[in-house]
């Protein structure tokens, strides 16, 4: 007797409905990405164009970094305290007056503290939307519809460097545009019918968790985080440095961020394929070598004028996923217990590779001219595979592995992403 093959097809009344349910997290955090996405190449070209040093640019990024690291660990206590859409409101309300008050007084220290707060209100926001989503789907379809709250994360980020193309830097109208997108993400969770959960269970923070699961991961957590600060951040310096216009510069960043949405299918199937360690420190080979050719006079005449934006589009392609990389491969090894505290050791590691690196990065920009951004980039994931080939010696085998999934680096709940299912390789 043959057996009969099976097709289940997904209601699409019942697909819809729990779309719309959500449809307002996901505008909200649209609005948030544009409006925060802006903000940080803004600044680094606002200051330049004020005469701050590129490593006092770099120390700003650094310390909207540190305020996120704070609002990671701040914000459960706030919604435990006066629930989701107020906890919404306080943080965005602090971003905005962040943001309106960057061309008042045009000081150091004083942009330092606003990016504090700043950091402070987008992992607030970030971790409101997110539980809040997480809350109204199940394990069965977190990750369909947690594609969607990537496909408007990321398209949020890409209007965002489109922004930069148009704006005058360190002029009042483009901060007040800013400000204008965070007021609108206020709107659709103040009209939405959908009802507040409550706050999932906030497990105790274990910071060094992830160095005694997966010394790799957190190796690999703290490259990204350091390569993403500075792209980001020093990025947009060293783009102006190559004598790119400011539209330039916008197609120079979204071309990163590009880069990074459309290989994270390719590189989920190749990870199921292959061992996640394989596959990071293949993309870490990937990105040595796009920024040994960066600086490379000859390429220009190999790959035309627009050389910079063709290399830039695959070191993101090659950098971007490691940290979904390294999340899933260290919840390979992990209880699911553990998950959670595992999730927010993660993040406190990449926080401090972006803590650091716009400074370190901004100062060798400084010193050495704006082409050893990439030979530091080469360096630091030099370091990563390096490491990674120690891993694999000493820890040969993994006998158990989760199916990749892109993980966003935002607040403590992106370990209820992950499903908590493993199966034998």
């Amino acid at each position: 007797m043959g057996s009969k093959l099976t097709i289940l097809l997904p209601d699409s009344s019942s697909f819809m409905q729990i779309l719309i349910s959500i449809s307002a997290l996901l505008v909200s955090v649209f609005l948030v990405q544009v409006s925060t996405g802006t903000l940080g190449p803004l600044d680094a070209l606002s200051g330049l164009s004020i005469g701050f040093t590129r490593t006092e640019i770099g120390l700003i990024g650094s310390f909207h970094f540190v305020g996120f690291i704070l609002g990671c660990f701040l914000s459960p206590s706030l919604i435990k305290r006066v629930g989701h859409a107020r906890t919404f409101s306080f943080v965005t309300g602090l971003s905005i007056i962040a943001v309106l008050l960057h061309p008042i007084w045009q000081n150091l220290y004083f942009w330092i503290v606003l990016r504090l707060f700043s950091g402070i209100a987008v992992a607030g926001a970030a971790t409101v939307i997110e539980s809040w989503l997480h809350a109204k789907l199940n394990n069965e379809n977190r990750s369909k519809y947690f594609s969607f709250y990537r496909i408007f994360d990321m398209s949020g980020a890409l209007v965002a460097q489109a922004l930069i193309a148009t704006l005058p830097v360190a002029q009042y109208w483009s901060y007040s545009l800013v400000a204008i997108f965070l007021c609108l993400s206020f709107l659709p969770l103040a009209l939405t019918k959908s009802v507040q959960p409550a706050l999932p269970e906030h497990a105790k923070w274990r910071p060094f968790l992830a160095v005694s699961i997966s010394p790799l991961a957190v190796a690999g957590v703290l490259v990204v985080g350091a390569t993403g600060a500075a792209i980001r951040m020093v990025g947009p310096l060293f783009a102006f440095d190559s004598a790119l216009t400011n539209s330039e510069i916008a197609l120079f960043l979204a071309l990163f961020i590009l880069g990074g949405a459309l290989s994270q299918l390719p590189v989920g199937y190749l990870a199921d394929k292959f061992t996640k360690r394989t596959i990071m420190m293949a993309l870490s080979s990937l990105t040595i070598i796009v920024s040994f050719i960066m600086p490379l006079s000859f390429v220009s005449s190999l790959l035309g004028d627009k050389q910079i934006f063709i290399l830039v589009f695959i070191f993101g392609m090659a950098t971007m996923p490691i940290y979904s990389l390294c999340a899933t491969h260290a919840n390979d090894l992990c209880q699911t217990k553990d998950m959670t505290d595992l999730s927010a050791s993660l993040i406190f590691f990449f926080a401090i590779g972006a803590i650091a690196s716009p400074i370190i990065s901004g100062a060798l920009l400084d010193n050495f001219g704006p082409h050893i951004l990439f030979i530091y980039f080469a360096a630091l994931h030099g370091l990563l595979l390096a490491f990674g080939l120690y891993r694999v010696i000493k820890r040969p085998v993994i006998h158990f592995a989760r199916p990749y999934i892109y993980i966003p680096r935002t607040s403590l709940f992106i370990a209820k992403t992950v499903k908590s299912f493993s199966r034998t390789k």
